[in-house]
């Protein structure tokens, strides 16, 4: 019963069996033996496999999306895969916390920014994220209150603003619908970004264009937990993030974009747990997380 080997001209191995009678069974298994061995051979007996890890992101070391981690006292983490439709995906982290464990800042060094690494060896923290926009020579863009002092001048008719005042209660509000008032406001800290994403736990609609770029938000919970959200790749336009924040199932009540792109950093030390994505830039605002 001779065997022939054929043309391979796909780069695949063809056999063809003459014989005018049928096959006896364990002839028929060795050569499917044969057929199994040969392509292991051309590959190292094993084919290998490629993993894939956002150099951005911190290992999750196993952890399960989707599962709430506490990682300090008031503090949880969370990992989430988000699709856009048909096309990209990216696994986004958030940090969830209890208001009363926790208390807020605003670190604010304009025309010295500091990398995300120097503001944690300076400050510290839980955690940290970076706050809103700034231009070139490193000034905020709109509003800061950091530990009282006042800088810049307020959005107006536009954006958002995290703040906390002198008690200590920290909120999160449309500007628009909430103007700022510095005659009435005593103010400890605050940021301003823009555009506000959800308000009243519905998406909100703005004019934005449709890049794609690194993106963290700031959010609060229908439940009163803030929550710090980052996406280190550039996957989302800010309508795609929009509708991400709408379709989780992370409650969220107000949502308000920070100054992504190469500012998206995050920090979070949770004693044994560590999470680090760092900006791409250095940072003259960021919004600061300690334990109260």
């Amino acid at each position: 019963m001779p065997i022939k080997r054929l043309d391979g001209r796909h780069n695949k191995q063809h056999f063809e069996i003459q014989s005018s009678g049928k096959l006896r069974p364990h002839i028929t298994f060795y050569i499917l033996l044969c057929l199994l061995m040969f392509p292991l051979l051309g590959c190292d007996i094993l084919p290998s496999v490629t993993v894939n890890i956002t150099p951005a992101t911190s290992p999750s070391n196993g952890t399960q999306l989707n599962v709430w981690n506490k990682v300090a006292t008031g503090v949880e983490v969370r990992h989430e895969d988000w699709k856009i439709p048909g096309g990209d995906d990216d696994t986004v982290t958030i940090v969830r916390f209890d208001l009363h464990k926790i208390k807020l800042s605003v670190g604010y060094q304009p025309g010295q920014p500091l990398s995300m690494n120097d503001w944690t060896q300076l400050e510290h923290p839980l955690a940290i994220i970076n706050g809103g926009y700034f231009d070139q020579q490193f000034n905020a863009t709109a509003l800061v209150v950091s530990n009282g002092k006042v800088s810049g001048k307020s959005y107006t008719g536009f954006g958002g603003m995290l703040s906390v005042d002198t008690c200590g209660s920290i909120s999160l509000r449309s500007l628009r619908q909430q103007p700022y008032d510095p005659n009435s406001e005593q103010l400890e800290q605050a940021t301003q970004s823009s555009p506000v994403l959800m308000l009243g736990g519905k998406r909100t609609q703005f004019s934005a264009d449709a890049s794609q770029t690194r993106r963290s938000v700031v959010a609060m919970d229908k439940q009163g937990h803030l929550l710090f959200i980052v996406s280190p790749n550039q996957v989302f336009s800010l309508d795609q993030l929009a509708d991400q924040l709408v379709s989780t199932e992370l409650s969220i009540s107000t949502g308000l974009n920070l100054d992504g792109g190469a500012s998206t950093g995050l920090y979070v030390n949770g004693g044994g747990s560590h999470i680090t994505i760092d900006s791409l830039a250095k940072l003259p605002l960021v919004i600061i997380v300690k334990a109260r």
